[in-house]
């Protein structure tokens, strides 16, 4: 009897400690084996986006999401025209080498299905039909290309959304702070040149045969807020459209702008994108205009996507600072 007592009573220690054993680091095994937080998300097209956990193999069909995407730190798996995001946005430069799923207007959905993505972040100006067969690739995040009744939020509402997407959320706010400690600086180092209120008229081109357009950004047009941030004025007066903020004009209808200071943008890579110093450098009404004469035309770096995120915006407020200080 006395035999059994001590084996059960050793039977009983052993449980005990086994017991002990096993709850001494349940909470660390639980927290690795915890599902990923389901995430719903609702794009511009009222669509909702049901995801199991923070998406990380992404993919972009439109620059402003793919530097979204990157500041975000998320390197997307596909890309559409890789080679031009890498000419216009080298303010976000790519940190991987991601698929090339075609152009921005027409992607490749062999491509991206082949990716097997998490999720496709869209913009609306990829056509309908686009959006319906993507869809059956991956969950698509549809996100409002731009809105000229308020460009700045836009921008930020559409890095937020990506941020919840991927996980992102605490990064997204850091690049937010950043951005507006940017404006602020940018505003200051203005004003102590003594350019507060200085008409800057900024505008893109494009030769396409003979034909030489020109697309003013009104204060509707991202840049356009930026530089009001900035404490410029905007001499353009015609309206511009209802997204981008971009309205159309021609050479002569520079002539309306008179003594202002005048930035673009173009690339290298794209000989069509730099009219004022190719085609109309010959011109006799472009040579006439005051600016022009004054040596007050300031073609920016290469490099900062005019409809980008955080990043683009930032190196342009130290292009716009940096020119006009000059």
């Amino acid at each position: 009897m006395r035999r059994l007592l001590l084996t059960a009573a050793a039977a009983t220690t052993a449980m005990l400690a086994l017991s002990a054993c096993g709850t001494s680091e349940p909470a660390a095994d639980q927290a690795e084996n915890k599902p990923a937080e389901h995430i719903t998300l609702t794009g511009a097209d009222g669509k909702k986006v049901e995801l199991d956990g923070p998406a990380k193999k992404v993919v972009g069909t439109e620059w402003n999401v793919v530097e979204h995407l990157v500041s975000l730190g998320v390197a997307p798996a596909g890309v559409a025209d890789v080679k031009g995001y890498k000419s216009w946005d080298k303010a976000a430069p790519l940190t991987n080498t991601p698929k090339d799923i075609g152009t921005r207007g027409e992607p490749s959905m062999d491509t991206v299905a082949a990716l097997a993505p998490d999720l496709i972040v869209a913009t609306s100006d990829l056509p309908a039909a686009a959006l319906t067969q993507l869809r059956k690739t991956a969950p698509v995040l549809d996100l409002k290309a731009a809105d000229a009744a308020d460009p700045i939020g836009r921008m930020n509402s559409d890095l937020d959304m990506i941020a919840k997407a991927t996980g992102t959320t605490a990064r997204a706010g850091e690049l937010k702070k950043g951005f507006e400690a940017k404006l602020a600086e940018g505003r200051q180092e203005l004003e102590k040149s003594g350019h507060k209120g200085t008409e800057l008229a900024f505008a893109d081109g494009y030769v396409t045969g003979n034909q030489v357009s020109i697309r003013p950004y009104t204060s509707g047009s991202l840049l356009g807020a930026v530089n009001e941030k900035l404490g410029l004025k905007n001499p353009w007066t015609m309206k511009g459209d209802l997204a981008y903020g971009l309205a159309t004009t021609d050479v002569e209808g520079l002539t309306r702008l008179g003594d202002v200071e005048f930035a673009y943008i173009a690339s290298d890579d794209d000989k069509s994108s730099t009219p004022f110093t190719g085609a109309l450098a010959g011109n006799a009404v472009w040579k006439s205009l005051p600016f022009v004469k004054a040596g007050n035309v300031h073609r920016l770096p290469d490099g900062v996507w005019m409809f980008g995120g955080t990043a683009s915006m930032e190196s342009y407020v130290d292009s716009v600072v940096a020119a006009l200080k000059k």
